[in-house]
């Protein structure tokens, strides 16, 4: 993976508007965060092949080498994501961002395709 250059991620953001793409999202604290500190307790989101379509797509940040993603979905809703630091683009032509932290764990990620992702 590759840190995110806004314009490259931006340009392949804008290859995926208006049409169905499959996503998937995924928040984490770390499976076991609260056995590493007492004072944090484990969060997390997590999505597989929703298939959505969005009208714009942006790209935002980069303050610290972090970036937020959000897409405006043609009923007007948003799926939005904080923590980005690297993208690829796949050998089966998925757009992956992740976001890592410090410890180089990820912790946010936001994955688009044309096509259904393995199950």
């Amino acid at each position: 993976m590759e840190k995110i250059d806004r314009d490259k991620v931006q340009e392949v953001l804008n290859q995926y508007q208006n049409q169905p793409v499959y996503i998937h999202v995924e928040i984490t604290s770390g499976m076991y965060a609260n056995h590493l500190n007492s004072e944090v307790f484990n969060v997390g989101t997590f999505m597989r092949n929703v298939q959505v379509e969005f009208v714009q797509g942006a790209i935002r940040g980069g303050k610290d080498g972090e970036y937020r993603v959000g897409l405006k979905l043609v009923n007007g809703g948003w799926i939005y994501v904080l923590g980005l630091t690297h993208y690829v683009i796949n050998e089966n032509d998925e757009f992956i961002l992740h976001g890592f932290d410090h410890d180089g764990k990820m912790a946010s990620a936001l994955e688009i395709s044309a096509n259904e992702f393995f199950k």
